[in-house]
């Protein structure tokens, strides 16, 4: 069992590291960027995961983290969804605020 537990914390740091590197390499798309925070958040669940069901406490809190990650990925998409239609791409450095 804790062999298990150690191979789901690895994989999760290696989840969560990889989408570090995605945010910063790709920091000029916004969809690249908010699929590499959903990555993040993908890592960060399986750590929580692993922990709790190593404890053993209730996984009542996953889903309470569950619930934000999809609030912040559906609040991610309506901002990329009204920037492309005010300015036509996604790119960041195409954003002015003179012209807002």
């Amino acid at each position: 069992m804790l062999i298990w537990v150690n191979l789901f914390v690895f994989i999760s740091f290696v989840l969560i590291m990889s989408g570090f590197y995605m945010f910063i390499m790709h920091w000029k798309h916004l969809l690249n960027t908010l699929l590499s925070l959903e990555f993040i958040m993908l890592g960060i669940f399986f750590l929580l995961n692993s922990v709790m069901s190593s404890v053993g406490s209730e996984s009542f809190f996953l889903f309470y983290f569950l619930i934000l990650v999809v609030c912040e990925g559906v609040l991610g998409l309506s901002l990329l969804v009204s920037i492309v239609r005010a300015h036509g791409n996604d790119y960041f450095n195409s954003f002015s605020l003179l012209e807002c």
